[in-house]
């Protein structure tokens, strides 16, 4: 067993770079970097150096590509793809089984990395070791069908015959984001390489690691060696290259930068898959078990510090049972452990950056200067970490501040009241996201005809978020803002294929014989049309 292997969380709980994660076992991974990189001398771009949530020292250098570079890169993909392509699904399927054993196995060393590179508390990067080994065995075992060639009808029965068949997209462009870098940065690598394509990945600049670790995890289970390729660098620079070069592209960020995405994808005339930015809202019914819904909404609003798409930041309570819910919930944010160290001691991390800490203080900040009452947490605890801040529960919100309908993307949560269902669901519907929402309510029923009201891509009944985003054979997606598209089940791999008709004409070629009027030929096709619909066929 090699060093890098072995040697897991041998470092200090206070957030110090993981002892394991050696200059030389950063080297091994950063040479997974494709382009020319390191031979283009005194021309390459600025290397990738990130910080660490924890003690914001600085995370290993990444070297950091350019256009040419990502070119290249897709170009080497390509013709890997043409042989990956025609490699039966069984094939694929162990490799991405074998990938399944080695993630479990080793998963110590890439929750080190996870939480290094964000900060996040150790069971929330376990959370994603657990989903993407769910996704890799799912779609290992239930790729063929969902790509299974389908018999159609064709245009006269009997003497055509028609088949529709699914065949790879050709080079995926994957760009994902810092906040869940194993489960966005492979989650969606896997469904496209089983399709039979090629990918090429843009690594988020904060967490490249995380996602070099898992490439060379990938090639160790027998995934060749050109079929993945990772590229490095600025959103602008590297993401709009790959954009330009690929023949689909999957993004998850922020709405801003997906409708740049959509508009450089669309004058290529290349697909897009996007999840984007959310506003997520809870309800809480008058027959709701309070205790249940707070248990519910602490890890749909507090998990990852709140850095999560599908987190709630919303939550709209039932008058009748709004001050047994607020008083519950403060007690249940007030008794979150805050910390940072790589063991299962905390609740909730740091915040991610310097910046991400100055948006949360500025929409608490604003909301409060605005009259709105802090009932937990509401300050930054220089003293636990340099980016950690409190979970926060507000009350008193109004349409003027910034938390109001602006997506927070931390620890912060608004808590509002209403009087009836109607009510309920217009407030949900505010905004122009429609990314997750969530329903508490003893009457199954009328939750999950108010479910249908709810313009949102998922909608969980009696859970915070995670019951329908761990449901990997259910789609998950956005409505308006919130995005394009769909990961998970037969969507999430189909949108890596091209459904391609393949039609065979038995006996002689549609169309009026040569040797008879065309006017007998529309006769007689008139009379078979009458007949088809008599006999309801069609």
């Amino acid at each position: 067993m090699s060093t890098e292997q072995s040697r897991v969380s041998e470092h200090a709980a206070t957030g110090e770079r993981p002892a394991w994660v050696t200059d030389e076992v950063v080297a091994r991974w950063c040479g997974l970097v494709r382009g020319d990189v390191t031979r283009r001398g005194g021309g390459a771009p600025e290397p990738v150096a990130a910080t660490a949530p924890y003690d914001l020292a600085p995370v290993a250098t990444v070297p950091a590509c350019a256009p040419e570079d990502v070119a290249s890169a897709v170009v080497t993909a390509r013709d890997a793809q043409r042989a990956w392509a025609g490699t039966p699904f069984a094939l694929r399927a162990e490799v991405v089984l074998a990938f399944h054993d080695l993630l479990l196995a080793r998963q110590d060393q890439v929750l080190d990395l996870i939480q290094w590179e964000t900060g996040k508390a150790r069971y929330h990067a376990w959370q994603e070791v657990a989903q993407v080994a769910t996704i890799a065995r799912h779609y290992a075992r239930r790729a063929r069908h969902y790509l299974a060639p389908k018999r159609v009808r064709g245009m006269v029965p009997v003497l055509t015959k028609v088949r529709e068949v699914r065949v790879p997209k050709g080079v995926v462009g994957i760009i994902s984001p810092w906040n869940y870098p194993l489960y966005l940065g492979v989650g969606d690598v896997i469904p496209a390489l089983v399709a039979g394509n090629a990918v090429v990945s843009k690594a988020d600049s904060q967490t490249a690691l995380t996602l070099l670790w898992t490439r060379r995890l990938m090639a160790e289970a027998g995934l060749p060696d050109d079929l993945w390729q990772i590229v490095t660098g600025s959103g602008p620079v590297v993401g709009s290259a790959l954009v330009d070069n690929v023949d689909f592209v999957c993004f998850t960020g922020s709405t801003a930068t997906g409708r740049a995405v959509a508009e450089r994808a669309a004058r290529r005339l290349i697909g897009a898959s996007l999840e984007l930015g959310g506003k997520n809202p809870l309800v809480v019914r008058a027959d709701a078990d309070v205790e249940a819904a707070v248990a519910g909404t602490i890890p749909a609003a507090f998990a990852n510090s709140g850095q999560m798409c599908v987190h709630v930041e919303r939550v709209y309570v039932h008058e009748e049972v709004y001050g047994a819910y607020r008083d519950a919930l403060v007690r249940a944010t007030n008794a979150l452990r805050l910390g940072q160290g790589y063991d299962y001691a905390s609740d909730l991390g740091p915040l991610v950056s310097p910046a991400q800490l100055a948006s949360v203080e500025a929409h608490v900040g604003d909301a409060v200067a605005k009259g709105a009452t802090v009932l937990a947490g509401g300050r930054a605890r220089p003293d636990v970490g340099p980016l950690c801040y409190e979970p926060t529960v507000l009350e008193g919100v109004t349409r003027d501040m910034a938390v109001h309908g602006e997506e927070t993307f931390g620890p912060v949560l608004s808590l509002y009241p209403f009087r009836t269902d109607d009510e309920a669901v217009a407030l949900a519907n505010q905004g122009t996201y429609g990314l997750s929402a969530s329903i508490w309510s003893r009457d199954s029923r009328t939750a999950q005809r108010m479910a249908l009201r709810i313009r949102s891509g998922s909608v969980n009944v009696n859970d915070g978020a995670m019951a329908a985003a761990g449901s990997v054979e259910a789609g998950m997606g956005g409505m308006g803002d919130s995005g394009l598209g769909r990961r998970h089940g037969a969507e999430g791999i189909r949108k890596y294929t091209e459904s391609q008709t393949i039609a065979e004409q038995r006996l002689r070629p549609l169309g009026p014989s040569p040797k008879a009027p065309v006017s007998d030929f529309i006769r007689s096709t008139n009379r078979q049309l009458a007949l088809l619909k008599r006999f309801r066929v069609r």
